[in-house]
């Protein structure tokens, strides 16, 4: 015989199932195929830089593989205000290893989720490597829109991954003027490999592979860095005035290059400075930039120009790179990865996309 108690809740179980919508990459892509990427980015920026977002610290965890290769897993968990309902909730885990490019893998992977505002449970699951790299690469579209050079026709990017091939895809159709693409790689493979995508999936580009970073960073005067250098190699002197350095990965830029640009921007002032793994952020701590006009007034230091939200809302004025370079400087903020996926969902339930997957 059953007891009473077993029986309410088996009872309970089998009328609160639990299930959420799983969106693998196919499912992702053809959703961002109906998303403006750049325009949901620029929102999150502003409702960020109005106090309109929620952003805890991230959590970090850092290993070595058994090849000596760093490996890192970050949960970035954030909320954005929503006009005329409740705030996206929602969280990203993104976990990389640097060897793996050289077996023929994307370096990051992970999985990006959306909270059901009533019960708290996760309501949404999505492939986050891909959604991630496009929330980067409309990040640096949104940059070269308002604190870019006035007029460009070439791009350089030093790294050829995925995220390299995200950030031409998004350049295509978000600055159709720009026609020339220059690349470097250490790895001269996966250079030639991005430059034979780029001339069949947009043909327009005139593309070419350089033989070194200087001579990358030379071609053109916007920079873009991909790559998954730990090293600072990238000095100011490479930096030709005009230069634009959309300084994406985590540590191509020497110091110098910072304390001797027109103007720094970036996404999240606390972010940066709090990252012990930035070279910005160091730089911050060490007191050599400021958040603010310097406290002393011979002082060496010289301080951020803001954040871009800041430069969208017109609270700071935008800085163009003219008598020397402009560098931004996007730690990587989980309210774009939350809006970016709010907006996804929204394609995917129109579209009749994902799979519903049953919790128990």
């Amino acid at each position: 015989m059953n007891h009473p108690d077993a029986e309410d809740r088996a009872n309970r179980e089998a009328t609160m199932s639990e299930q959420l919508l799983f969106l693998d990459r196919e499912a992702v892509l053809a959703c961002l195929a109906h998303v403006d990427v750049c325009a949901e980015i620029t929102q999150v920026l502003r409702r960020h830089a109005e106090g309109r977002v929620e952003l805890p610290a991230e959590g970090y965890l850092p290993w070595t593989n058994g090849e000596g290769a760093y490996c890192r897993s970050l949960a970035m968990l954030g909320a954005v205000e929503v006009d005329g309902g409740p705030p996206l909730r929602g969280m990203k885990l993104i976990n990389a290893a640097t060897s793996n490019p050289s077996h023929g893998r994307e370096r990051a992977a992970g999985l990006a989720m959306l909270f059901d505002p009533d019960t708290a449970r996760p309501r949404v699951l999505a492939e986050a490597g891909w959604l991630s790299a496009a929330r980067t690469a409309a990040y640096t579209m949104v940059s070269l829109r308002h604190i870019g050079p006035e007029r460009w026709d070439a791009t350089t990017f030093l790294g050829c991954g995925t995220l390299a091939r995200v950030h031409v895809g998004l350049l295509a159709t978000t600055f159709p003027e720009a026609t020339r693409v220059h690349l470097y790689d250490t790895d001269a493979r996966r250079a030639g490999e991005l430059a034979d995508w780029i001339r069949g999936r947009h043909p327009h580009f005139t593309v070419r592979v350089e033989p070194g970073a200087r001579e990358a960073v030379a071609a053109a005067p916007v920079v873009v860095t991909t790559t998954t250098a730990d090293r600072g190699y990238l000095p100011a002197a490479w930096l030709a005035p005009g230069t634009f350095v959309a300084h994406v990965s985590l540590a191509d830029l020497l110091p110098d290059a910072f304390l001797e640009a027109q103007a720094v921007f970036v996404d999240d002032v606390a972010l940066v400075a709090e990252n012990p793994r930035r070279v910005l952020g160091r730089l911050m701590r060490e007191g050599r930039i400021t958040d603010g006009p310097p406290t002393e007034p011979d002082s060496p230091a010289r301080p951020l120009s803001g954040t871009l939200g800041q430069v969208l809302t017109g609270e700071r004025p935008p800085v163009r790179p003219t008598v020397s370079h402009v560098v931004s400087n996007p730690f990587g903020m989980a309210v774009l990865d939350v809006g970016l996926l709010g907006a996804v969902h929204g394609a995917a339930a129109r579209l009749g996309l994902g799979r519903t997957l049953a919790l128990y």
